[in-house]
């Protein structure tokens, strides 16, 4: 399907989930690797920190270099690309993983949590994408891919959790402005959605039980993913992309490996029709 080796990726939120994950995946070409995220010591609940990531990087053939960042700290952003373009030569992909959300009614959402939601999501991806580009574009290959849904504006994606869908509709509004203004210079700007929930920290503490039970592995991520940064950067950029519909383009029609649950009935994601 392709080769990353001894391309450069940069991961927003890399210490768990599906961060992780596309950082393995990528890691089994020989590529080299940003883990960035703010967590640094092991949490009580959520497995994972910036050191046990790349640990696994550099077991899977990848290298790696774990770096301490807050998305929403221009700043600490900015150094830690230039850290990143100091230790390998330069950016090649740029990985919008990073993302707060609560599911709350506009009464039951503090405007701390608001903030949060929009400092991670909307300003965040804006802040490392405006971070990256300047490298990205003299990669021969360039991709920026953002973990957010299709523009829906179906009133019923917004009734119960006003707040985080308008940041993660901010983060695509990213995409559909940063591929219209980078196409000329090459550089693919993508979103990628799951079709159904995948079993995430996300998910086990935003749902019940029976949902991460019914949702799929973030390897189909990881894999739809890859798939999309070995795609040509000037004849693939500006897409919404669905998980399960890049794997099929890419000839894999069984998918049952990924789910959780083998057979069990799949728990569609949110924002999709």
């Amino acid at each position: 399907m392709g080769d990353l080796r001894d391309k450069t990726i940069f991961i927003t939120g890399a210490s768990r989930g599906i961060g992780r994950e596309i950082a393995l995946r990528c890691a089994r070409d020989g590529a080299n690797i940003v883990v960035t995220a703010k967590t640094v010591e092991a949490h009580a609940k959520l497995a994972g920190t910036i050191q046990s990531v790349a640990a696994e990087v550099e077991a899977a053939g990848g290298h790696a270099l774990a770096l301490q960042l807050d998305v929403r700290d221009e700043n600490s952003l900015q150094a830690a690309v230039e850290a990143a373009v100091a230790k390998f030569g330069g950016i090649d992909v740029l990985v919008n993983n990073a993302s707060a959300i609560s599911l709350t009614g506009t009464l039951q959402t503090p405007m701390k949590r608001f903030d949060l939601m929009f400092g991670v999501n909307v300003r965040g991806t804006y802040a490392a994408s405006q971070a990256c580009i300047p490298h990205l574009v003299k990669a021969q290959n360039p991709h920026i891919l953002t973990l957010s849904p299709p523009l829906n504006l179906d009133a019923k994606w917004f009734k119960n959790h006003t707040a985080y869908t308008m940041s993660k509709y901010g983060m695509s509004m990213c995409t559909l402005g940063m591929s219209a203004e980078f196409a000329e210079r090459g550089v693919a700007v993508n979103s990628l959605w799951p079709r159904t929930t995948i079993a995430t920290a996300a998910i086990e503490m935003n749902f019940p039980p029976e949902i991460m039970r019914a949702s799929r592995k973030p390897a189909i991520m990881a894999d739809a993913a890859y798939a999309i940064f070995n795609r040509d950067s000037r004849a693939h950029t500006g897409n919404f992309y669905i998980d399960e519909a890049v794997l099929h383009e890419e000839g894999v029609a069984d998918l049952s490996q990924y789910a959780v649950t083998p057979g069990a009935r799949l728990y569609p994601d949110l924002f999709l029709d």
